[in-house]
């Protein structure tokens, strides 16, 4: 699982603050009092969004919403910093499946053999890059 960090969390909501102070200054209280609860709602529902989960089982991989059975799984590359970012930027496929998050830097790149699926490859953020890595490979 992949969660958003807390200082961008807190920035996001100082910044849903600042908004509140706006309207508490031109509106009053109550619609302070309603923007402050909205915003807080509103970063609650970032930061439920905003997580990854990568499961693997004995059939398959899924991260995030999309799944593949582990019979069309073909290499799996571990990525460190350089590396990932060359493949999220100018290096990258546009047929491939691109799952990340910013905040993360090293992931995987897991190969796709399906003669059926146009994609070449999913890049995947993971913390763990290399036991993700070891874990597709068996």
């Amino acid at each position: 699982m992949i969660r958003a960090p807390f200082w961008l969390l807190a920035f996001i909501y100082f910044l849903f603050l600042s908004l509140v102070i706006a309207v508490w200054a031109a509106l009053g209280n109550q619609s302070a009092f309603i923007t402050w609860v909205v915003s807080t709602f509103l970063i609650v529902l970032i930061a439920l969004k905003s997580t990854l989960i990568l499961e693997v089982d004995e059939k398959e991989l899924r991260a995030g919403p999309a799944h593949i059975e582990l019979k069309y799984i073909g290499r799996v590359i571990p990525l460190d910093s350089k590396e990932m970012g060359r493949l999220r930027t100018r290096d990258a496929d546009p047929a491939s499946f691109l799952i990340f998050r910013f905040w993360r830097s090293t992931g995987v790149k897991v190969e796709i053999n399906d003669p059926r699926d146009q994609t070449p490859y999913w890049l995947i953020t993971s913390k763990r890059n290399s036991e993700l890595a070891n874990l597709l490979s068996k």
